[in-house]
């Protein structure tokens, strides 16, 4: 039976409302107060909206031809059902809108928090910077953090695929609220940065056959290099914060993976996350291959002396020891891996590794403790390495740690803005049609 006028005249009602509610969905700039040293990045911020803007433009488009569908085809034996299953594929599309919409306005809604706004545009001034390197290896998108309860974070990628369809348009980094703030933050923070980074280089593609390559024979031995194959993607993030913040991230590692002892020796088929007990081991063994100094020994029988292998199951202890074992060579796979998007140098070098020892770090603090205003001259990763050390060699009071990184990142946040303001004054102005249209695209 051919839908009646009453029945399509109640979809087109529904239609229009949608299109209504969808013009009260205005760009972020236009509704979310903060303060302009507190703002995410310009590139972030036009990232995201001109993406929302594509995606309401989109579905402003196919509702109106829904309506312009739904009249032509009234009279031609169109069936009710027919015209209430499309309409019923609208409205998801117009909820994945919305959806996509509340993702970052759940990011993005934290910046009018009082000081802890500040603090997140700091945290993306120092995700960027250890993201970013010489060479030309690839651009660095965009990035934003925010916070969000529980021991761990989190990334959602740039260009990988949203809930509902379409890609990022920036890097999403969820940071712990129970790390802000401290050193260990930035073990958290680059453990992230270091997956995104990993995504730009296909380091793990790169990886991959080769460990699947020294899978021979049989027994524990065999099971520990698929282990590790099985964590790669993990473990190059641990290797990228080690290389960026030393002794800090294995330290701030240890604050996440400090759980009740059954969840330390936990180890899930289908989990990407090494075991904890020997995710400790395989960050300090970085750390020392990275930086040789008695520390990473010292750090190790501290982890030990927390969990103690005594009382496991004698399978399972096989295991861990096998695979603690294999950790050099695995380590030396890592240290010694070319991928070709790194055009012949290793992920150390690139990450200019060497320039972090421990002897440097402490050097580097001794000389802010004399002159505190040159710590805020240096790059946001190495200032979080040497005050990490400091606090590690017990030279800092987390009380002191605390303090000074706020300070940090509010610096941070409010030389970005001044930067930011000062390069686009130094721009060409664009022509007031120019501004119109861009303006135009975003509030409709």
């Amino acid at each position: 039976m051919s839908i009646t006028r009453y029945e399509a005249w109640v979809l087109t009602q529904e239609a229009r409302a949608l299109l209504h509610r969808l013009g009260r969905v205005k760009p972020f700039a236009l509704q979310e107060p903060m303060l302009p040293a507190a703002a995410i990045t310009l590139s972030a911020q036009t990232g995201i909206e001109t993406y929302l803007t594509r995606g309401r433009r989109e579905l402003r488009e196919i509702v109106e031809s829904f309506l312009k569908w739904l009249t032509i085809n009234r009279l031609r034996g169109l069936t009710a059902a027919e015209a209430q299953q499309r309409f019923t594929v609208l409205r998801l599309r117009f909820n994945r809108v919305l959806t996509q919409f509340d993702l970052f306005n759940d990011v993005i809604t934290q910046r009018s928090e009082n000081e802890t706004g500040v603090w997140l545009s700091g945290l993306d001034v120092a995700a960027a910077d250890a993201l970013a390197l010489p060479g030309n290896y690839y651009s660095v998108p965009p990035l934003i953090c925010y916070l969000d309860r529980g021991v761990g974070a989190a990334i959602r990628r740039t260009r990988t695929r949203l809930p509902g369809g379409g890609d990022n348009p920036v890097s999403i980094i969820r940071v712990p609220r129970e790390r802000m703030i401290g050193s260990g933050i930035a073990s958290s923070l680059f453990h992230e940065v270091g997956h995104q980074g990993a995504s730009l280089l296909n380091l793990v593609p790169s990886l991959t056959p080769v460990l699947k390559g020294l899978q021979k024979g049989s027994g524990l031995s065999r099971v520990a290099w698929e282990l590790f194959e099985r964590w790669i993607s993990e473990i190059v993030a641990d290797f990228w914060s080690v290389a960026r913040v030393g002794v800090t991230s294995t330290l701030g590692l240890i604050g996440v993976v400090s759980l009740p002892r059954v969840f330390v020796f936990r180890m899930g088929l289908d989990d990407p996350h090494p075991i904890p007990w020997i995710r400790v081991k395989i960050s300090s063994a970085i750390g020392n291959a990275l930086y040789p100094h008695e520390q990473w020994e010292r750090i190790s029988k501290l982890w030990e002396s927390y969990y103690p292998t005594e009382g496991l199951d004698e399978k399972k202890r096989q295991l861990l020891a096998i695979l603690e074992s294999t950790i050099p060579a695995f380590i030396a796979v890592l240290m010694h891996h070319r991928p070709k998007s790194l055009r012949g140098r290793t992920l150390s070098e690139v990450l200019d590794a060497a320039q972090r020892t421990p002897a440097r770090l402490r050097l580097l603090f001794a000389a802010w403790q004399k002159k505190p205003w040159e710590m805020y001259k240096a790059s946001p990763s190495l200032t979080f390495a040497a005050i990490g050390q400091a606090r590690a060699d017990g030279q800092l009071s987390p009380e002191d740690e605390g303090n000074v990184l706020a300070k940090l990142l509010t610096h941070w946040a409010l030389r970005s803005t001044l930067d930011a303001s000062e390069v686009c004054a130094n721009q060409p102005r664009r022509s007031a049609l120019q501004m119109n249209t861009k303006l135009n695209l975003l509030v409709s």
